[in-house]
């Protein structure tokens, strides 16, 4: 009888001891899980567009559908120094600009590039210490954000396109370089070898995996391709967007949660969002309502545009082409054939024994000056 209470009083202690040790687990999970939350969240930077815009904007649409400003800056402060070559001048550009449309149940979406060099009517917009910027009747669409920063680049887009951009993201040089490394690099094609000394690119034709700093000279690289326009640049964009889903899709990041905090941290640090969206729930909220979105539900297009009346080195939309564009993203319907079937070529995948073919409107932007053409400036 002693000797079965002395079993009994151990297997007590044991059974104690492993519910303690149990409740010490979840609570260092709870606190690491914790930790981790208020981390990513502190990474985030953001920029309350609602509050500098105010009403006066076009309405979010109501049927589910809803548009995200992606901007990729030029900017050269902080790490960005010594990454993908050229000179800014000490100002920050918004050297890639895509409106993202998806569809009204996410289950596609269509990509609008526009030009950097673009002449659109700029409105008034505020500056960093608040003071009023004039708008002006012909701007380069980049210059926008060099002046007004993220809300006027917002506002322009709005004012170019007449939808409401919902939210904004924004990452610079070295977020984009330090994402591709987090994700393990991305896997391009080339039909012809490029070669840019200013970006530092160097490949010959087939298939390569970049790492991050390769990544980013593929997507600045324009001098050493194609015709060295600006319009041909876009098209080796859309091919890395295209690369980095499938990159991403198939790198099993929830199977890995080592690599998946990895990522988590990286992109947190490397983007600018504006404030819905700068938080880990809602990024994660917005990667659930884009899962079902792959390479194949996306289309990439670029904004028909034409050379700009007397400045052939600058281009203005081409109409009725650009109007239809944006009537069909409001009503949430297929992208026009019109503008569908006068899309660039994409330099890197012409044909090795010639040189790419620049559709009209890419030959429109080819020149020697500083615009889109190929003597521009990065």
């Amino acid at each position: 009888m002693a000797e079965h209470e002395r079993v009994t009083t151990r297997r007590r202690r044991v059974l104690l001891a492993a519910a303690c040790a149990a409740a010490a687990l979840v609570v260092l999970g709870a606190g690491v899980a914790g930790y981790a939350y208020f981390r990513l969240n502190g990474n985030i930077q953001s920029v309350d567009i609602d509050a500098r815009l105010g009403t006066a904007r076009p309405s979010s649409a109501t049927d589910g559908s809803f548009n995200i400003l992606v901007l990729g800056s030029d900017s050269r402060a902080g790490g960005n120094g010594d990454l993908a070559g050229g000179d800014t001048g000490g100002t920050a550009r918004s050297d890639t600009a895509m409106v993202l449309h998806v569809n009204q149940d996410h289950s596609r979406a269509e990509v609008v590039s526009i030009p950097r060099d673009t002449l659109v009517a700029r409105p008034d917009c505020a500056d960093g210490t608040g003071r009023t910027v004039p708008g002006s009747k012909r701007a380069m669409f980049n210059s926008a954000y060099e002046v007004g920063g993220a809300a006027c680049a917002v506002k322009t887009t709005e004012q170019l396109t007449g939808l409401r951009m919902d939210h904004y993201v924004e990452i610079d040089f070295a977020g984009f370089a330090r994402v591709v490394d987090a994700i393990g690099g991305v896997t391009v094609t080339t039909t012809v070898a490029i070669h840019d000394r200013d970006s530092g690119l160097d490949l010959p034709p087939g298939e390569h995996h970049l790492d991050g700093r390769q990544a980013l000279a593929f997507v600045r690289t324009r001098h050493g391709v194609g015709d060295g326009s600006d319009l041909g640049r876009i098209e080796l964009q859309k091919q890395m967007v295209r690369s980095l889903l499938r990159q991403t899709g198939g790198a099993g990041l929830f199977a890995n949660p080592v690599k998946l905090w990895s990522v988590g941290d990286t992109l947190t640090r490397s983007i600018t969002t504006d404030t819905a969206l700068a938080s880990v729930n809602s990024l994660v909220g917005l990667a659930q309502e884009l899962k079902g979105i792959g390479p194949d539900q996306l289309t990439m297009v670029t904004l028909p545009v034409v050379a700009a009346p007397g400045d052939p080195n600058r281009v203005v939309a081409e109409q009725p082409q650009a109007d239809q564009l944006w009537a069909a993203l409001k009503a949430d319907g297929e992208l026009p054939r019109a503008v569908l079937g006068e899309q660039p070529e994409n330099p890197a995948l012409a044909t090795p024994t010639a040189p790419a073919k620049a559709s009209p409107k890419a030959a429109a932007g080819t020149g020697a000056g500083t615009g889109s053409g190929a003597g521009a400036t990065r």
